[in-house]
């Protein structure tokens, strides 16, 4: 049976909650590998809408145990809040569901504070993040000042640690103008909520070779998404970490070989939150349409989603990027109705025709789509469980994407609701 790593294999928000829920059945542990609180993933379940973004998706289903690995930054307020909010929708969560790796770096408020400085400093260097502190934490942990789970354990030997934090924080918040933190204000947040976090906290790497070596089902799940990667994304429009499948291992601590199958999601259009390059974009009523219908706005931070065709050039990168061996293609009920659908299968550039993404920011922006027009359909393919339920000009648009990114189609989601998906490849049978 082989442990599984489902990535985004776009620009995020492809619907990678869901899928996790619903290969979680199979999976007995669920493991977090990189990100922090930035990410959004939205669970229906039997009608009740569950909004994740930092915990793991599995949490929601009894009897699997979730792992925040130490890829992820963890922004400890959040955490509580999070666990809060699921209990009080009726999700246990305990020590015997959840646990957090020791070595995961902490977001703490001047790192939120830094963030936002930053992306609201001038037009020219907006990138788009949440302002959540994700970058600042994941900088503080390359410099190795940060402060990680496991020091909340030991409050009385936080001092030097802090001081060493605040030594580069400091010196960045007087070029802003603005009043220091102290010692006392950074160990009091910290102290506030180690009482709560701790008793999640282990070992987690030996925890899952244990489990895997064990024979245990492993489900990796990803944030954000491959075009989002630091360094495969569309830099410098890009997340903090790597967001690709080969992060599940370093992120959770496991070595390359506990990696088996990649799931790469993929939604049937393309969409993107904040900014940077989209080639594909459409800025008239079709793209409104799509975004109406798809409901896109972020999980996290309500932004709309700029949206457009379904962009093969970029997936078949995503896909020699991760090592996709499968996708799960999500809602293509989104474009029942459509007379027409288009997909882009290559770019010019200058006059040239390529067939990639360039890495130059600036090629990136002067990149045109050439599409390739599709004939549409008009009965429905919601809520349908079988191939036989699909429209026959739905089949052949999802056979026409296989062939264009190079990887086949694992399972089809019709729905937010979990049993509203189409099985075609079981991933764990690998």
């Amino acid at each position: 049976m082989a442990n599984v790593v489902v990535v985004g294999a776009q620009w995020g928000d492809e619907g990678k909650g869901k899928i996790v829920d619903w290969m979680s059945i199979e999976a007995d542990v669920v493991v977090r590998f990189q990100g922090g609180h930035n990410a959004g993933h939205t669970l229906v379940i039997g009608g009740k809408v569950y909004k994740l973004s930092l915990l793991p998706s599995g949490i929601v289903r009894p009897g699997k145990l979730s792992v925040i690995g130490n890829g992820v930054v963890i922004d400890p307020h959040h955490l509580v809040n999070e666990i809060a909010k699921l209990r009080g929708q009726g999700v246990e969560i305990s020590r015997e569901n959840l646990r957090i790796a020791e070595n995961a770096p902490l977001i703490l408020s001047l790192h939120r504070e830094l963030d936002a400085l930053r992306e609201n400093a001038s037009e020219g260097t907006k990138i788009g993040t949440t302002k959540r502190g994700i970058g600042p934490a994941y900088e503080d942990k390359v410099g190795r000042r940060a402060i990680r789970v496991m020091d909340l354990a030991d409050l009385p030997a936080l001092g030097d640690k802090i001081d060493r934090l605040l030594n580069h924080h400091n010196a960045l918040r007087r070029g802003f103008g603005l009043t220091e933190f102290t010692r006392d204000e950074v160990y009091g947040e910290l102290a506030s909520v180690a009482d709560q976090v701790l008793p999640y906290m282990d070992n987690t790497w030996m925890l899952l070779d244990d489990l895997r070596r064990a024979g245990k089902r492993i489900l990796f799940e990803g944030a954000q998404g491959a075009l989002l990667d630091i360094d495969h994304g569309t830099y410098p429009y890009v997340t903090s970490s790597n967001t690709v499948a080969s992060n599940a291992a370093t992120g959770s601590g496991l070595g390359p070989k506990a990696v088996g199958y990649v799931l790469g999601i993929v939604k049937a259009y393309t969409t993107r939150v904040g900014e940077g390059p989209f080639p594909c974009e459409l800025h008239d009523e079709t793209g409104r349409l799509i975004g109406e219908r798809g409901h896109e706005f972020g999980t996290v931070t309500g932004r709309p989603r700029r949206c457009g065709w379904f962009d093969a050039v970029l997936v078949r990168q995503t896909v020699k990027n991760s090592g996709i061996d499968g996708i799960a293609l999500t809602k293509l009920d989104i474009l029942d109705g459509f007379s027409e659908i288009k997909v882009c299968t290559a770019y010019e550039l200058d006059g040239e025709k390529i067939d990639y993404l360039p890495a130059s920011q600036a090629a990136q922006a002067r990149v045109k789509p050439i599409y390739e027009v599709i004939e549409g359909w008009s009965g429905a393919t919601g809520g349908a469980r079988s191939w036989a339920a699909l429209p026959a000009q739905a089949i052949k648009y999802v056979r026409r994407i296989e062939e264009l990114i190079g990887a086949p189609v694992a399972l089809l989601s019709t729905s937010p609701e979990r049993d509203d998906t189409i099985l075609v490849h079981n991933p764990f049978q690998d």
